[in-house]
């Protein structure tokens, strides 16, 4: 959902207990705000040295050009450091990134968006993760495609393989009718293989059973609720401004326009890419989830219903996921060094990342353009593990050597 946020000032520390009032419209159940507790700096929970330090990572990084700049945000227990680095936009006109500059989320669709509409479903009977594809969607039929549960394309273990061509179609119809037609590569819940195959499906699931198209039902049922007022596909032309843009060829970037060139073909909305956010809103969303679905009073989601999500939901012996989200795959970059094995988080195509660790109750969100001017630069896994290393580091009073509740490290084939 997009409106408009006033101007906040670049390069700011900022400490919160919650902000908003409840819509006047809220999804779910409402209760009234906590009272509000003793306010804390951001230096009475982090060691402002080593957010400092990331600082440093991120400059580094734009000078190696991996990226143009970003925004970091950093919270434990309602009170954050937030701070923009560097450029929004180096061609064709220079642009500095703000804290509130809108970037193009990519697979963060998958968690943000997509994700949580099909849990929301879930959890209101309207389909269940169990449900073979073929009940929602039932030209999914034969070559073993019948046992392919809603799980498995939640989980990347559907055996689709990672992308339909781009060749020879246009618009979500066309698209649809061509993830529907793959072959799986291996049996359902035999092996993981990241595929957007998986979320496309989805995506068409969702509108199936809302009868509303996917950005539509997330604006009213998950982005209007939590006030994530810069959340959306598509941003209006009066936003532009503040929207990071991506590659740039012959001399034109796109901007407002989703980067990954499959969503392009669907007009922008799609269940694995196509959302556009901040990192202020992006803390709203994780604030949610470590409060166990609940928000300045409202309540999206039950807690058994973020706990069933953000799991192990994976077959013993592959790569930990949950619904959506990663846990501990070859993805888990963000995790850095010390965040606990049972935290969780995502990775997009443009370098935005997000991870969320229940234990210590932090998070920690970075948004980029380093597909920004080009996309062939070097990519931005080892930004990630240093920022989610030292985020980390920087957390007072929290023992990360011994959290009980972590899952053990995982062998290794």
């Amino acid at each position: 959902m997009f409106g408009f946020r006033p101007f906040v000032l670049a390069l700011s520390l900022w400490a919160t207990a919650g902000c908003g009032k409840p819509p006047a419209e809220p999804t779910g159940t409402v209760k009234p705000p906590a009272e509000p507790t003793e306010s804390l700096k951001p230096g009475d929970v982090f060691d402002l040295r080593k957010l400092q330090s990331i600082g440093s990572a991120i400059t580094k990084a734009q000078e190696e050009k991996r990226l143009p700049g970003g925004v970091l945000w950093v919270e434990r227990n309602g009170v954050h450091f937030t701070k923009a680095y560097g450029k929004a936009s180096m061609e064709p006109t220079h642009s500095p990134a703000k804290p509130d500059t809108i970037y193009d989320a990519a697979s963060l669709t998958k968690v943000v968006a997509t994700t949580t509409a099909v849990l929301l479903l879930h959890e209101r009977a309207k389909l269940s993760i169990d449900d073979s594809v073929r009940k929602h969607l039932p030209e999914f039929t034969e070559d073993g495609r019948n046992e392919v549960t809603l799980l498995h394309l939640l989980t990347h273990t559907s055996g689709l393989r990672p992308d339909i061509s781009l060749a020879g179609w246009n618009g979500h119809a066309e698209c649809i009718a061509k993830c529907v037609a793959e072959k799986l590569q291996s049996k359902p819940g035999q092996k993981f293989k990241y595929s957007d195959i998986n979320f496309q499906l989805l995506d068409e699931i969702i509108r199936r059973v809302t009868k509303r198209r996917l950005d539509l039902f997330c604006e009213k049922e998950i982005f209007g609720p939590l006030k994530m007022i810069d959340t959306g596909y598509n941003p209006p032309v009066e936003k532009r401004p503040r929207v990071a843009p991506t590659t740039v060829k012959d001399g034109k970037a796109l901007q407002s326009m989703v980067h990954d060139p499959r969503a392009r073909k669907t007009e922008g909305v799609a269940g694995h890419a196509g959302l556009f956010t901040t990192a202020p809103d992006l803390a709203r969303f994780a604030r949610m989830l470590l409060q166990e679905g609940e928000l300045d009073g409202v309540r999206l989601f039950k807690p058994e219903t973020v706990k069933l999500m953000t799991t192990v939901q994976t077959p013993s012996g592959l790569p930990r996921r949950g619904l959506g989200w990663d846990i501990d795959s070859g993805y888990s970059s963000p995790r850095g060094r010390l965040f606990p094995l049972g935290s969780y988080g995502h990775t997009g195509f443009t370098g935005t990342s997000i991870w969320i660790d229940p234990f210590s109750k932090t998070f920690v969100i970075f948004l980029c353009n380093r597909v920004h001017p080009t996309e062939k630069g070097p990519n931005v896994s080892p930004l990630r593990r240093v920022i989610g290393t030292l985020a980390a580091e920087a957390v007072k009073g929290f023992d990360f050597a011994d959290v009980p509740g972590a899952l053990p490290a995982r062998k290794r084939p």
